[in-house]
């Protein structure tokens, strides 16, 4: 089965919906519109239910198929917020807010599952309940853990949970899959670096904590290189720095930002062990101070078997056998859907949505998700609803 031909009817409204998201987009928990919107839309599909305020600016919504509410109740995840990000993209439907953009592709989730309700509770084709869940703050908000500890899974009795998200690097309209981990695990890193100001042209007199940012981001790159064993995974990357404020003095101080990926709780552990051992020692090493942490954001992203191949059979009914690959390996990315999988069985997919070699990826400016697959992905939600739920 391609593409359900009701939900193919309505794409281009789909399509107005997205791009109206992406004109409006809004940070982690600071969801409002968005989720009104949502809420709205949900009542005007006729959801059995509809719940805001869920995890803040969450919103929940419940179908019921054949037989009302007697039965099991899967839960189906798209997540809401955007980036701060100044976009790029010089569309017509570009952002409106400055230093904003949906650059992740959230706002094609939030309509792919908004289609897929639209369809569910016009047809009904299932026995049981769909639970459509809108979560907030993916980015950096940890949405997913406070739906978790909410007892999202508990008040409405969900046996699986199934996540989506978009892949520029894959073609528009494919779907890849993996099971176990296809996502890592993430923590953030902080360091802040105190030495002694002085003359650009007296550094004898300072301690130059610029000098010492560049040896620890030397230092850093030996935790993986040499303490993980080459066969496992791990990566520590510094993304900011800040420090200085003109060309010919030593500033007393510098900031830095970075990020550490892992699949293996092991591998976790080491990181955080030599990060927190490495830096002060370097910075002492030059008569300078440091200040750091590493704060874990979420575990890996660790697929369900049995719930994955659930997953493939949707993805193949609706996009056909060659048209859905096999991962051989996760990538390092991180989402904090790991915290529903650490809480109830379920899986997660990736849909392609690239048009071109030299797409830009995630994360970037120039991002835009790609209205063609909206009608596929919510297809992929609505099959996997009635196969798993069978009348």
């Amino acid at each position: 089965m391609p593409v359900i031909n009701r939900i193919a009817e309505f794409q281009p409204e789909l399509a107005a919906w997205r791009r109206d998201f992406h004109m409006h987009p809004e940070l982690a928990f600071e969801e409002h519109r968005t989720a009104g919107i949502v809420a709205q839309r949900l009542r005007d599909f006729g959801c059995d239910q509809v719940i805001e305020g869920f995890a803040g600016t969450g919103v929940i919504g419940v179908i019921h198929g054949q037989g009302g509410a007697n039965g099991r109740a899967i839960g189906l995840r798209a997540d809401m917020d955007a980036l701060p990000i100044e976009e790029q993209t010089g569309t017509a439907w570009a952002s409106q807010t400055p230093g904003k953009m949906h650059a992740c592709g959230h706002d094609g989730h939030t309509t792919m599952l908004l289609g897929a309700a639209r369809y569910l509770a016009e047809t009904r084709n299932f026995a049981g309940s769909v639970v459509l869940i809108f979560q907030p703050a993916e980015e950096k908000g940890g949405g997913a853990e406070v739906m978790v500890r909410e007892g999202i899974f508990e008040q409405f009795a969900i046996s699986r949970v199934f996540g989506m998200h978009n892949w520029p690097g894959l073609p528009a309209g494919q779907f890849a899959w993996r099971e176990g981990p296809i996502m890592a695990a993430v923590a953030n890193l902080e360091i802040a670096l105190q030495g002694r100001g002085a003359h650009g042209a007296m550094p004898h007199q300072g301690v130059d904590p610029i000098m010492v940012a560049a040896s620890i981001i030397q230092g850093l790159q030996s935790i993986v290189a040499r303490n993980v064993e080459p066969v496992e995974a791990g990566v520590i990357t510094i993304g900011h720095i800040k420090g200085g404020f003109t060309h010919n003095v030593i500033p007393d101080t510098v900031q830095m930002q970075g990020t550490a990926r892992w699949f293996k709780p092991e591998i976790g552990a080491l990181l955080k062990e030599r990060f927190l051992h490495l830096v002060p020692g370097i910075a002492s090493a030059f008569g300078a101070t440091a200040e750091c942490s590493f704060i874990r954001y979420c575990p890996a992203t660790v697929n369900d078997p049995q719930s994955t191949q659930l997953t493939l059979a949707a993805a193949r009914a609706v996009a056909g056998d060659a048209r859905v690959q096999h991962m051989d390996k996760p990538t390092m990315g991180g989402e904090d859907f790991a915290f529903m999988l650490e809480a109830k069985a379920g899986s997660y997919i990736m849909i392609g949505g690239g048009v071109g070699a030299d797409d830009p990826g995630l994360h970037h400016p120039k991002y835009d998700f790609n209205d063609e697959v909206l009608a596929t992905g919510a297809s992929y939600w609505s099959t996997l609803a009635e196969q798993l739920l069978p009348r």
